[in-house]
């Protein structure tokens, strides 16, 4: 069954920009190196440069796991870890077609 993976973060406004390029190439790698990626939107607030949110669909749970275990991942998490103010992380059930 598809899960969503959604993750809502608050970054630092001096590390916005920073974060925007570091999110979409994490995106980027996510969607082509892992197969069972099938889609990741990263969403910024108009209002608020450091608001972003990330719609991402994997094939699984076990997808999930191997993209928080992927190098990419682990060098984008160690590289903005300290600009995050806040991040909370949700896992759904995808119920629709």
């Amino acid at each position: 069954m598809t899960h969503a993976l959604l993750v809502d973060f608050q970054i630092k406004p001096e590390r916005a920009e920073d974060f925007a390029r570091a999110i979409a190439r994490n995106a980027r790698r996510s969607l082509g190196d892992e197969p069972g990626c099938r889609r990741f939107d990263v969403c910024r607030d108009p209002a608020d440069a450091g608001a972003f949110f990330l719609y991402e669909l994997y094939d699984d749970a076990d997808a999930i796991a191997a993209h928080l275990a992927s190098a990419h991942f682990r060098e984008f998490d160690a590289l903005t870890r300290d600009w995050v103010q806040r991040k909370a992380v949700r896992t759904w059930l995808l119920a629709g077609p």
